[in-house]
């Protein structure tokens, strides 16, 4: 063999490993989750409420969801329909299931700052990290920052549904205001200096509106713009449809994952998004199905096709769930 082609094989070879070893994490994002109520109760009784779905949450992949209320045992309700807070003996089992949780919606502060900063106390002794709110501005707005398999991934998270009375400032708790949408792309432009992939996941849109607003499509889009790999959303306890911009994945809402109180087949349905992440980005991910049946409590349902996709094109498919 000549050196020329020794050299060329040699080459290969080691691009070939090089590949072969880029560093990749896959990810599980789930929409609202209430330990409050009905599921609360049922943890109390030593029952899983994630029974039916613990094959998506192995502890290999990275798992985050919504919080969508505040544990706490102190504080007042606040005026408004909907308020939910769960005892802290519901902490272990979300230790089981997620690796880190957004605070980041217009249910934290249901039982004012007092509950919320115990919330945060909470989660810190636990060691179950959560991002979007904080005791201060500076705090909410920090990404948490989580390295895997040699990528460091950045997770920002906001709401944008009132009331705003629940957003932090420069001295009381709170959570992540994304009205003001220059301090999200500054925030999207610090965090990107510290990791290699900038995730922000919004708690936004309408409730019961199966379509994003033009308002969500454009400003998911300007955040891919500046240097997210992928946008998630949650909150309008529906699916908002999905897409894909630059071969950059948008999945508007989530739905609803473990949530009592909802009797319409759309609030009673929700999506896991499941995403391969590298350095160049997301390079395919997919949503499978979950039904939320007795208490809230989802099922797998791996029987209806949702959308998925890769950062090949910007066609997204219908996808049926895998394995």
């Amino acid at each position: 063999m000549n050196t020329t082609r020794a050299l060329t094989l040699l080459l290969c070879l080691t691009s070939g490993l090089v590949m072969a070893r880029e560093p990749a994490v896959d990810i599980v994002f789930v929409g609202d989750v209430m330990v409050a109520e009905e599921p609360g109760e049922l943890i109390a009784r030593g029952e899983d409420p994630f029974a039916g779905v613990a094959k998506l949450f192995g502890k290999q992949r990275l798992r985050i969801a919504n919080l969508e209320c505040v544990i706490a045992t102190g504080g007042r309700a606040e005026d408004k329909p909907y308020t939910f807070r769960a005892e802290p003996r519901v902490i272990p089992t979300l230790l089981k299931y997620f690796d880190g949780v957004s605070v980041a919606n217009n249910h934290s502060g249901d039982f004012g700052k007092a509950a919320l900063a115990e919330q945060f106390d909470l989660l810190d002794a636990a060691k179950l990290p959560y991002f979007g709110g904080g005791r201060d501005l500076a705090a909410a707005h920090r990404p948490w920052i989580v390295e895997r398999s040699g990528l460091r991934i950045a997770f920002l998270a906001y709401v944008e549904f009132k009331p705003r009375s629940f957003e932090a400032n420069a001295t009381r708790p709170g959570v992540a205001w994304s009205g003001e949408d220059e301090q999200v792309i500054r925030d999207i432009r610090n965090a990107r200096t510290q990791a290699d992939l900038v995730i922000p996941f919004m708690h936004w849109g309408w409730e019961d509106e199966g379509y994003p607003s033009e308002r969500q499509k454009v400003f998911a889009r300007r955040m891919l713009d500046e240097g997210s790999a992928m946008v998630v959303g949650s909150h309008p306890h529906v699916t908002q449809g999905a897409e894909s911009y630059h071969g950059k994945p948008i999945v508007y809402s989530l739905g609803n994952f473990l949530f009592n109180g909802f009797d319409t087949p759309e609030t009673l349905t929700g999506w896991v998004l499941e995403a391969k992440l590298t350095k160049g980005g997301v390079t395919n991910w997919r949503t499978r199905v979950v039904r939320l049946g007795e208490h809230g409590v989802p099922q797998l349902d791996d029987k209806t096709a949702s959308p998925c996709g890769d950062s090949k094109s910007d066609v997204v498919r219908e996808c049926r769930g895998g394995k």
